[in-house]
């Protein structure tokens, strides 16, 4: 009875936690917001006559031109080769399977209204706090699976049919089981404000050790927690209830396996890359253990860094660069 005590009030101190921390930053996105439409590529791809595919693409590169070149780019083809292009979207358009898969496009993202809210408060947190961040327009594609996102000057582009559910039944069969978790439509938001933010601030260390990294990424979730105060902690991560709860019952052990092993403060890059990169599990800690452990730690840090020096800004927490002042000032104690 202790212990289910003593678990219930470290689950509930963490939550407590979690919301001080982003009801410290909270803003009124009522009378700020920016209004987010997605603008839906792939319903304008989907709706081409292939009777008549080379009108229907000289529209798209014509109202698209930078989406456009990137987008034949993902099929290894040049915009200039006009007859291969015409070909393969009146092959990709046609094909049987690929008309299953669109249709359920179609379906699941028939309203993306609950998606554009989600991104409306981001970009409303984006712009209170780091305004001269330039908001980029928000598109959606299909790409026969081929790319997930697609970056352009002043665009992100989502590959819908790499969202279609958890469940999605072709999703066993072209990757592997532990990134099927985030590919369904709850990540778009997250992924989107993630690819801005770290866009915006890119990681610079001169030492370049698993601490400066995962303190770095840390850094990018805390702030991505703030900007999205309606997601979960588990989406935020990309982790499913189950594997956020390992971790939260075995924080000490986590930090503590890190240290015994002297890892932190290694610049192996092969070991960097197994604390922080997709995996399904965190090698050097535990074959149990959801990936990229590192970055719940850097999170972690970073939640008690803030929660430690309260005067710290948005602006200060991503322009710090001394990792190892961040990591001491945190005091982090799991």
């Amino acid at each position: 009875m202790k212990h289910f005590s003593f678990l219930f009030l470290g689950i509930f101190s963490s939550f407590v936690f979690a919301s001080c921390n982003n009801n410290r930053f909270k803003i009124n996105t009522v009378d700020s917001l920016s209004g987010v439409r997605i603008e839906r590529i792939d319903k304008q791809l989907l709706a081409m006559d292939t009777a008549n595919i080379a009108s229907g693409l000289e529209v798209l590169s014509a109202e698209y031109p930078e989406f456009y070149e990137k987008y034949v780019g993902i099929w290894e083809l040049e915009t200039t080769d006009t007859f291969q292009v015409c070909e393969l979207f009146r092959n990709f358009l046609t094909d049987s399977l690929q008309a299953v898969v669109h249709a359920d496009v179609l379906n699941v993202f028939a309203d993306v209204s609950d998606i554009e809210k989600s991104l409306s408060t981001g970009y409303a947190y984006i712009n209170h706090y780091f305004p001269e961040i330039k908001l980029p327009r928000i598109y959606f594609f299909v790409g026969g699976f081929n790319r997930s996102v697609i970056e352009g000057s002043d665009f992100i582009a989502i590959g819908s049919d790499l969202y279609l559910g958890r469940d999605y039944p072709f999703y066993k069969t072209l990757t592997y089981d532990y990134l099927i978790h985030n590919m369904a439509p709850e990540s778009i938001p997250v992924d989107v404000i993630s690819t801005i933010i770290t866009r915006a601030f890119r990681y610079d260390s001169e030492k370049d050790r698993l601490v400066d990294n995962i303190l770095y990424r840390g850094k990018m979730l805390y702030i991505l927690s703030v900007f999205l105060p309606d997601e979960s902690r588990e989406n935020i991560i990309g982790y499913s209830s189950g594997q956020w709860k390992w971790c939260q019952q075995r924080e000490k052990q986590i930090w503590g396996s890190m240290i015994d092993q002297k890892h932190l403060f290694s610049t192996d890059l092969q070991l960097v890359r197994k604390y922080v990169n997709d995996a399904p599990f965190t090698a050097p800690v535990s074959q149990d253990s959801p990936g990229r452990l590192g970055v719940w730690v850097g999170w972690r840090i970073v939640e008690s860094y803030m929660k430690k020096n309260k005067d710290v800004s948005l602006r200060q927490l991503v322009e710090m660069k001394d990792y190892q002042k961040l990591l001491e000032q945190s005091s982090y104690r799991p």
